[in-house]
């Protein structure tokens, strides 16, 4: 297994637009998550124009399908993303 971060690049009204697909993004999320996949996620705040994503599997793929299928990135509140191999050095 290894750790990849997944980076989401935010829309600049991404907090106003959110709320009616936020359930379904952070359903797939919590899925990723119970299935030991994504270890944490969340955006960055001041300014919120970012969001990242620790995942540790196997495949890199993983990490773009669930981008692919997020609703944030459907509906263009990610402007763009990218899959990062994540080198650990602590913890």
């Amino acid at each position: 297994m290894a750790y990849y971060v997944l980076e989401y690049a935010l829309a600049d009204d991404y907090v106003e637009r959110r709320a009616p697909l936020r359930e379904e993004h952070l359903g797939l999320a919590r899925e990723a998550h119970d299935r030991g996949a994504l270890v944490l996620g969340g955006a960055l705040g001041e300014p919120m124009d970012r969001a990242l994503m620790v995942w540790r599997v196997d495949d890199p793929a993983v990490v773009a399908e669930f981008a692919e299928r997020d609703p944030y990135v459907r509906h263009g509140l990610v402007t763009a993303w990218t899959v990062r191999p994540w080198a650990v050095a602590v913890g």
